[in-house]
């Protein structure tokens, strides 16, 4: 095995020990699109382009009739000259987002994550901004492509802390403002504590013709509870006051019952949005999320639901 494909499957601990944030968003970005077949329309391009349902007045040329004869309904392709595309990273940094027990924080993950799209998008010469926020915006950087732009958005993912409570729905809320145009935005929380009005949001921007994705990121503590001694259990967002002392044996199917009801929940959230749901766990290789989520886009279409 080559070096370079090596380097594709680092796991997060490995790849946070490489020197510098800017290196470790790269290995990731070049790690994901190694996987990548060519397509020889697009070159290396992350491609955005989607369907969208017929309406009339829509030109009948473009007409997608395989989809058609599959679903039973009438789609329009759309291509890249129609539909450039702006993107807007919202990176959550509330205080739930530092948890970790073992590996990288669920912030340091998604902070990668986020810098590695990022840096795809300006190698290819799109625009890509940054909202960090917890229950208010924190920092905002608008989408971009000149020079040291990457530079200065990699910095401010450096610079992120996991602090205060979360409010995802004020940062959909104020992109929707921002977003004057057709644009990408793509999500990163782990949703604990977040509002019920947070999927009203999304699907708001959805209806506006904005590709939405939801990567909802948990540590692997949060899905299986892989405890074996007497623990002490806590809130981790500021106010919570529950604390317990508990046998995490006596807990653990309940607690992953009603993890996998949480999981369920947004996921059926996201479909009926028809927004995108990204799951991701914190242990599995970065480079092999994103390339999930690229995958389908090169291939030219967006995938609502895993």
């Amino acid at each position: 095995m080559s070096g370079g494909a090596t380097r594709t499957l680092l796991d997060p601990t490995e790849l946070a020990k490489l020197s510098s944030l800017a290196i470790r968003c790269r290995v990731v970005a070049e790690g994901a699109f190694a996987g990548l077949h060519h397509n020889r329309h697009s070159g290396s391009s992350i491609e955005f382009a989607e369907h969208k349902e017929y309406a009339p007045g829509d030109d009948v040329r473009h007409i997608d009739w395989k989809a058609a004869a599959r679903i039973d309904r009438t789609y329009i392709k759309r291509f890249e000259d129609e539909t450039e595309m702006r993107t807007y990273l919202l990176l959550d940094a509330s205080a739930s987002m530092g948890y970790r027990r073992t590996g990288v924080s669920k912030l340091d993950y998604t902070g990668v994550l986020a810098g590695a799209l990022a840096y795809l998008l300006a190698q290819q010469g799109d625009p890509a901004g940054l909202l960090l926020f917890d229950d208010k915006t924190r920092s905002y950087l608008p989408p971009s492509t000149r020079p040291g732009h990457i530079r200065d958005l990699l910095a401010l993912v450096d610079g992120a802390y996991a602090s205060g409570t979360t409010n995802p729905e004020a940062a959909l809320a104020r992109v929707g403002e921002l977003a004057e145009r057709r644009s990408l935005i793509v999500l990163y929380s782990d949703l604990l504590d977040a509002g019920g009005g947070v999927s009203d949001r999304l699907r708001q921007l959805r209806a506006r013709g904005h590709d939405v994705v939801l990567f909802h990121v948990l540590d692997p503590d949060e899905i299986e509870l892989p405890l074996d001694e007497l623990t002490h259990f806590e809130g981790v967002e500021p106010g919570d006051e529950r604390k317990l002392l508990a046998d995490p044996r006596d807990l653990r199917a309940a607690f992953r019952k009603q993890s996998q009801a949480f999981r369920d929940e947004w996921r059926e959230r996201c479909l009926n949005a028809r927004v995108e749901h990204q799951p991701v766990v914190t242990s599995a290789p970065p480079a092999e999320v994103l390339r999930r989520f690229l995958l389908p886009r090169q291939r030219g279409r967006r995938a609502v639901s895993p």
